[in-house]
């Protein structure tokens, strides 16, 4: 073999194996750049979920419907809408006759605050649309505690002697009555938030929306 002719099949060899590191190097290259893409992909789908909301958290916004005829006479129970405690009452008549004793004392007895505002159709004694049920978002409108029941009238502590039943505020001794109207000189500032609502049918009650047009 000539010289030329092994300096040429020795180029050539060096030309196939760079030829084939550069092959390799691409196609090494090519599945890193290709797990990367899956791996932030998978870092990717995480994230963007976080953004999608819960059942949970579709459902909070939704009216929620209540059979008002299960709720015995002069018990409360409690719904939540929207992440809130919702009270309905089943006022019996003689907790109704001390709405129109009591109002004197209130701060606001008709309801005309604006900072927590009362739909029309609850800007009345009973604030409600029925006289016997209240439905009215069970939060103190000072620092956002559950005020608790204290139906019971008369002396007892934390209260006044001549208190006519309704809730008391223990965190800060706000105190509202049947109605959810706030007492004169308490840390509350407004009565209790009444949330939309209306009457499906004579006993079925849906919170969270107004009545139809």
């Amino acid at each position: 073999m000539s010289e030329a002719t092994a300096n040429s099949g020795q180029a050539a060899g060096a030309d196939n194996g760079k030829g084939a590191v550069d092959g390799s190097r691409r196609t090494w290259l090519i599945t890193s750049c290709a797990m990367g893409g899956v791996g932030a992909a998978a870092v990717a789908v995480p994230f963007v979920s976080s953004f999608q909301p819960s059942e949970r958290a579709r459902a909070a916004g939704a009216a929620v419907q209540v059979d008002v005829s299960n709720i015995p006479l002069g018990e409360k129970i409690v719904v939540e809408w929207r992440g809130k405690p919702v009270w309905i009452f089943h006022r019996s008549p003689e907790q109704l006759a001390t709405l129109e004793k009591d109002e004197a004392q209130l701060a606001d007895p008709n309801s005309q605050r604006t900072n927590v505002p009362t739909p029309e159709y609850a800007k009345n004694r009973y604030r409600s649309i029925k006289p016997e049920y209240l439905v009215a978002i069970g939060i103190c409108t000072h620092l956002g505690c559950s005020p608790g029941d204290k139906f019971t009238p008369g002396p007892q502590p934390s209260l006044p002697d001549t208190w006519p039943g309704g809730f008391l505020c223990a965190c800060h001794g706000s105190t509202f009555d049947m109605a959810g109207r706030v007492f004169q000189n308490k840390p509350a500032p407004d009565n209790l938030e009444i949330p939309p609502h209306y009457y499906a049918s004579e006993t079925v009650l849906v919170v969270g929306e107004d009545k139809p047009a």
